[in-house]
């Protein structure tokens, strides 16, 4: 057995004891507090680079800089060869004012006479002078000598049966002017009023506005649910999302976007029913989206993930974690696709051969995805978002028709957000229905290439709401 300690050997020992639990705690508390500041400084880090990554995807201001960024240039032109195209306003073909520029009597610098030598034309494109055109429609009213029903008269220049209290109003053209400056523009309310009053000379509140626009939207429904059926029987639909509120409460408005048609929808969720509400949950076209979970549940359809969204996440890994290869191979693999279809776009690969290419790519990146193993989460997380996208990788490299990217839901979208920043949504639910009917009519008309104003103004004149002609079918 050992010999146990004399008490003042067991003493020294135990002042040294106590002296190394204080060093050690000294240690301790030293290494939390840097633990702590290197903690700190990491969310600091991390939150300055979300932040650089939020400014440079940023739609409203993508070139605002935080400080000027040196002396700059100066303004204008280069001179030489680097001036660029020489452009200039065209003559205009209609002629309807023209008017004498005289020479004066005496040189406005010297007093002496002044001789004509030549004649030379210059032309003004101005804006007339606007008034409103004040019509009275003298209403005949009569009853059936039959049944004995009040019946009154309707010209087709009326857009309301309304008399009385009601019986003064707001034209088709200015209603569509409304609409097309608020839903289709972005301005607020409060600015169109301003403009009618001082431009026009037409006064009007808000409120009436506000009423002018639901009554608009009330007349295109019809054509509203034309066009959601013609984006339901589409061969090829480009959906996207994003934030809306309605009433302060978090609603999300969604677009569906075709080459010729869009529609939006403002829904409660952003979860597959909402989606199937538009679409349909049978519908078996062609999906171009985004990975949002919920679009893969469209199992009748074919898809097409965006292309662009998975570049973008490949370079943002690269960034991160540059030791790690795969976010690379896959950028180039990608790449590569977009190559091959510019290639055949072109006429230098056959179909046959785009078809070989795109065998050979699929079995590429799943063998990249089968061989990769990695530490990194976010790498883990990328891989297993490619290979649960796998099957929607390359569809585009199959149909001409489908788009690499969703490139049209996210220029569909990107007026909403426009507006979103003016009005942050709508107050009620009726707000929201007359939103996404008036925006959908106003987007498609410019996308056929339509006035949307005279397309209003045809659905305010007819006596029952009806579906314009234009409208009825998507141009092919």
């Amino acid at each position: 057995m050992p010999t146990p300690p004399v008490p003042d050997d067991r003493d020294a020992l135990i002042k040294r004891q106590q002296e190394e639990i204080a060093r050690l705690r000294d240690a301790l508390t030293r290494a939390e507090r840097e633990r702590d500041r290197l903690k700190r400084r990491n969310e600091r880090l991390e939150d300055q680079l979300d932040a650089a990554r939020r400014a440079g995807f940023r739609q409203a201001a993508p070139f605002a800089k935080s400080h000027r960024q040196g002396s700059g240039r100066p303004p204008g032109r280069r001179a030489g060869v680097t001036y660029g195209r020489h452009g200039r306003r065209p003559v205009p073909r209609r002629i309807d004012e023209t008017h004498d520029a005289g020479l004066p009597d005496a040189c406005p610098a010297c007093g002496g006479h002044v001789q004509g030598t030549h004649l030379v034309s210059q032309y003004q494109e101005d804006l007339p002078v606007v008034r409103p055109v004040i019509r009275e429609f003298r209403v005949h009213v009569g009853a059936c000598a039959t049944c004995g029903r009040r019946v009154q008269g309707r010209h087709p220049l009326q857009t309301s049966d309304a008399l009385g209290a009601a019986a003064v109003q707001i034209g088709p053209e200015a209603a569509a002017l409304v609409v097309v400056l608020h839903k289709g523009l972005g301005l607020p309310l409060a600015h169109i009023v301003t403009l009618l009053r001082d431009r026009f000379g037409i006064r009007v509140t808000r409120g009436a506005l506000v009423h002018v626009c639901a009554r608009t939207a009330a007349r295109a429904t019809p054509t509203y649910d034309v066009l959601c059926a013609q984006v339901r029987g589409s061969p090829v639909v480009s959906p996207d999302e994003t934030g809306w509120k309605v009433g302060g409460t978090l609603h999300w408005l969604w677009a569906f976007a075709t080459p010729d048609t869009t529609v939006y929808a403002i829904r409660p969720g952003r979860g597959f029913g909402d989606a199937a509400a538009i679409l349909g949950e049978a519908f078996a076209g062609v999906l171009t989206r985004d990975g949002w979970a919920p679009y893969r549940r469209f199992v009748h359809a074919d898809h097409q993930t965006c292309v662009a969204h998975l570049l973008r996440r490949s370079r943002l890994l690269q960034i991160d974690h540059p030791r790690s290869p795969f976010a690379a191979r896959v950028q180039h693999c990608l790449q590569h696709a977009l190559a091959l279809r510019d290639r055949y776009g072109s006429g230098e690969i056959s179909a046959h051969g785009l078809a070989i290419a795109r065998g050979r790519l699929l079995e590429q990146m799943l063998d990249l995805l089968t061989t990769t193993r990695s530490t990194i989460p976010a790498v883990r997380r990328f891989a297993a978002h490619l290979t649960v996208e796998a099957s929607a990788l390359f569809t585009f490299l199959g149909d001409p028709a489908v788009d690499a990217t969703n490139w049209r839901a996210e220029h569909a979208i990107r007026p909403a957000v426009v507006m979103r920043k003016v009005c942050g949504g709508n107050r009620s639910v009726q707000g929201a229905q007359t939103q996404q009917v008036l925006t959908s009519v106003l987007r498609t008309a410019h996308q056929r290439g339509l006035d949307p104003a005279a397309i209003l103004v045809t659905l305010s004149r007819a006596p029952t709401p009806i579906v314009p002609l234009p409208m009825q079918a998507p141009l092919r």
